[in-house]
């Protein structure tokens, strides 16, 4: 099928004018950010990995005051559980060393809840990521009428998506800002396939469609991902310094200085590994005294404790995960609808449509 015909067909499918869909980046995915991209034809989204049911039904709410337009709601398939973590009170003593911590937080909230909570909210698209929904959720989720992407960074994990019944596969290359979304947590540090490599092989391998994300902040990157074999682009970082997305402002100006070769992947923030701006917090656990982050999700608790005991937010822990893709100089401080159109008019441009 050519490029032209992808892409008119998964448009046509996912009710969108273009084919962009925004990341979904929690922690920085308020809806207003989601209305701008989705009313420029794209489709806007929602990370809910820390969010109860109740906060899931408040920004679907919030959205759908503001568009009727195509969504999707992201969750992490949770990881095996483990018998304690031997490293929580070695990272526990280093985060000493940046002050006192504040009260404990509560627990992550129940998986179970969450998608029933996505159920409840029937988007367009329902996505996972770090792994796979069991085979019950899935049906419950075609039975509802809503697609499933499942995100992968690996042919293999690929394959096993679109076996578990994916309507589409998000190819996550080692560009992509925030979290790697490898299946094995193990793994996840050390597998990294960019995404030229990635797209061509997933596209001439599976069935279903492609959505490419990774590196992703221009026309250029769009028509370059479409004509690799993607049906469709996700993009994050570029969108994070639009007003609608609401970051602070260090770690705004640290993505219009970063240049391919600045962010890191670290595991500091969340214990899970994920591309991020190297802030004084980051390369503090890179250092030769610095023990292994805990693993997740007791390294983002601690973070989070340690967080609180800030005075208004503001020490030296970082207040927020300052995730970065390897594209994030491309990020432009224009309204996240202003993106979306200017990307793929010039996308159409490169590519003659």
């Amino acid at each position: 099928m050519t490029v032209s015909g992808r892409v008119a067909a998964f448009c046509e499918r996912y009710g969108l004018g273009v084919p962009i869909l925004q990341a979904p980046m929690a922690g920085a995915c308020p809806p207003e950010l989601a209305v701008a991209v989705a009313e420029a034809g794209g489709m806007g989204a929602a990370g809910a990995v820390l969010d109860d049911a109740a906060r899931i039904a408040a920004w679907v709410r919030r959205y759908r005051e503001a568009s009727s337009r195509p969504f999707q709601l992201n969750l992490w398939i949770p990881d095996a559980p483990a018998a304690g973590d031997a490293g929580e009170e070695r990272s526990r003593r280093f985060l000493e060393r940046f002050g006192a911590p504040g009260a404990p937080g509560g627990p992550l909230p129940a998986f179970d809840e969450q998608c029933e909570a996505l159920l409840e909210a029937s988007p367009t698209v329902i996505s996972s990521i770090m792994g796979l929904f069991e085979p019950p959720m899935v049906e419950r989720i075609h039975a509802a009428g809503i697609a499933w992407f499942a995100c992968a960074t690996t042919l293999e994990e690929a394959l096993a998506a679109e076996d578990a019944g994916a309507d589409a596969v998000v190819a996550q290359g080692f560009e992509a800002g925030g979290h790697r979304g490898t299946f094995d947590p193990v793994a996840a540090g050390s597998t990294g396939v960019g995404l030229v490599a990635l797209v061509p092989q997933l596209a001439d391998a599976l069935d279903v469609p492609v959505v490419a994300t990774g590196g992703v902040a221009d026309g250029r990157g769009v028509a370059a991902a479409l004509v690799l074999g993607a049906s469709a682009v996700q993009v994050g970082t570029a969108f994070l310094r639009s007003p609608e997305a609401g970051i602070a402002e260090s770690w705004s100006d640290g993505l219009a200085g970063a240049a391919p070769e600045t962010s890191v992947l670290t595991r500091a923030y969340s214990g899970r590994p994920g591309r991020a701006l190297p802030t004084p917090f980051v390369r503090a656990w890179a250092a030769d005294d610095a023990p292994p982050p805990a693993r997740y999700p007791v390294q983002r608790a601690l973070v989070g404790q340690w967080r609180r005991g800030q005075a208004g937010g503001v020490g030296q822990v970082d207040p927020a995960n300052q995730w970065a893709g390897q594209s994030a100089r491309l990020a432009r401080p224009d309204s996240a609808r202003a993106i979306t159109e200017e990307m793929w008019r010039s996308a159409r441009e490169l590519l003659g449509m």
